[in-house]
């Protein structure tokens, strides 16, 4: 029995959201910061439901976060005018296809996400996971003060896969490369 606790800072993504830039496997460290797994999470425009719910998540967690927001200062910085996850594919990624009408939210953790299948079975095999699937994310919004940058950051906590798609970045699966060829010529 599930017990729903509600987080209004947490959103589950819908199952046409595209996981780009998957690093969700081993951490990566990003120009020499603490080592962490990301994902970049493509959200079609036309998924109106996960973007509201996105929004209404970004407005929680600057309500909640306002003392850290406002540190030293006298006053909490407008949300407009803060660094915010949801980002508009259109506008920052126009030569991406696979940003095309879509926002898409980065996400990252320090901690490996929990990665299962459509029936929630864990994934092991990692080259189920890849730049270019569909599934749910269960991501959650906070605010950061941190060096001077302010603003509300995405979190990553678990993935669900649903469906595969076409791989992103230019490289082909060797299942896909290999499932058309001529199977008796090789074995003769």
């Amino acid at each position: 029995m599930s017990k729903k606790v509600n987080n209004p800072m947490k959103v589950i993504t819908g199952p046409n959201t595209r996981w780009s830039y998957c690093n969700v496997w081993q951490a990566k460290s990003i120009n020499g910061g603490a080592p962490k797994y990301s994902v970049s999470l493509i959200i079609p425009k036309s998924d109106t439901a996960t973007i509201a719910k996105i929004k209404a998540a970004i407005e929680a967690a600057y309500r909640e976060g306002e003392a850290k927001l406002k540190g030293n200062g006298k006053t909490v910085p407008a949300l407009s005018v803060l660094k915010t996850p949801l980002r508009d594919g259109d506008l920052e990624r126009p030569d991406d296809e696979a940003y095309a009408n879509a926002y898409f939210v980065n996400a990252n953790s320090s901690t490996a996400p929990g990665i299962v299948y459509a029936d929630r079975q864990p994934i092991i095999d990692t080259s189920e996971v890849y730049s270019g699937v569909y599934g749910r994310a269960s991501i959650n919004f906070y605010a950061f003060n941190s060096n001077g940058n302010k603003g509300i950051a995405c979190g990553l906590n678990n993935l669900q896969k649903i469906r595969d798609g076409e791989p992103l970045g230019g490289k082909s699966r060797a299942e896909d490369d290999f499932a058309d060829e001529d199977e008796e010529d090789f074995l003769s």
